[in-house]
C-alpha cells in the first residue's frame, strides 16, 4: 500500500463530508464499525461516475455508509444492498430515511450467501460492491457474478488487509492467519479468471476492481 506520508497527503487533498455522511463517519470511528477507507470509496465513487451504472447490488450495508455515498454521487442509480446484522441494518434503515434517498436505495436483511432469490428480482446489475466477511468473499463473487451484466464491474475492498496478504511478518492469531490466507487465495484466483479482468488498487486497504469479458 502507499506510504504512510504519500497517503496522508492524498487525504489531505479529500473534501470533508459534511451533513449525515460526517455523522456516520464519526459514529463509525467511536463505536469500531468497518467502513471504506477515504481514498478507497473516493477511487469508487470515480469509477462508478465513470461507468454511469443503472444498478447496484453492495454486498455488506453494515451502517449504510457507502451506500449513502454511492447514492449522492449516482443519483440516477438503484443501489440494492444486504446485510445480516440486525443493529447494523437498522440503524442503516434510520440514516437512509434521515437522508431521503430511501426510494433510491433498496435495504434486503439477511445472509448474503442465502439472499439470492430475493437479489434475483432486481437483476441484473452494472457494478456490485462487496465488502462483507472477508473469509467469504469468493462465494459472494460467484454467487452474485451470475446477475452481473457484461462488462460490468466487480469491485472488492479489503483486499490487502492491512497489508498482510504480502507481509511475512509472523500473525500470533490463528484466525487472522486463516483469514490472511483466504484473502490471498481470494486475490490469486481472481486474478486468474478466466471471465474476468481484474486490478488490485494498493489504495485504502486494497480495492480490487474486475471487468465482466
Amino acid at each position: 500500500m502507499l506510504n504512510e506520508k504519500l497517503q496522508d497527503y492524498i487525504d489531505s487533498l479529500i473534501q470533508p463530508r459534511q451533513g449525515i455522511l460526517a455523522e456516520m463517519e464519526e459514529y463509525a470511528e467511536i463505536n469500531g464499525v468497518p467502513i471504506m477507507e477515504p481514498a478507497g470509496i473516493e477511487t469508487m465513487l470515480q469509477l462508478l461516475r465513470l461507468q454511469q451504472p443503472d444498478a447496484i447490488l453492495e454486498v455488506g450495508t453494515a451502517i449504510g455508509y457507502s451506500a449513502l455515498r454511492m447514492a449522492f454521487a449516482l443519483p440516477a442509480t438503484k443501489i440494492v444492498t444486504l446485510e445480516r446484522d440486525e443493529e447494523r441494518f437498522n440503524l442503516a434503515v434510520d440514516y437512509i430515511k434521515r437522508s431521503g434517498l430511501q426510494r433510491q436505495i433498496v435495504q434486503i436483511k439477511g445472509d448474503a450467501l442465502e439472499l439470492e432469490p430475493e437479489v434475483s428480482e432486481y437483476a441484473p446489475f452494472d457494478a456490485i460492491f462487496i465488502d462483507a466477511a472477508k473469509g467469504q468473499y469468493r462465494r459472494f463473487f460467484e454467487i452474485y457474478s451470475r446477475v452481473l451484466k457484461p462488462g460490468g464491474l466487480i469491485i472488492t475492498d479489503n483486499v490487502l488487509f492491512k497489508g498482510h496478504v504480502y507481509d511475512n511478518h509472523v500473525i500470533e492469531s490463528k484466525r487472522i492467519r486463516s483469514l490472511v490466507k483466504k484473502i490471498d487465495e481470494f486475490n490469486r484466483w481472481l486474478s486468474s479468471h478466466p471471465e474476468y479482468d481484474t486490478i488490485i488498487l494498493p489504495i485504502g486497504d486494497g480495492v480490487a476492481v474486475s471487468k465482466k469479458r
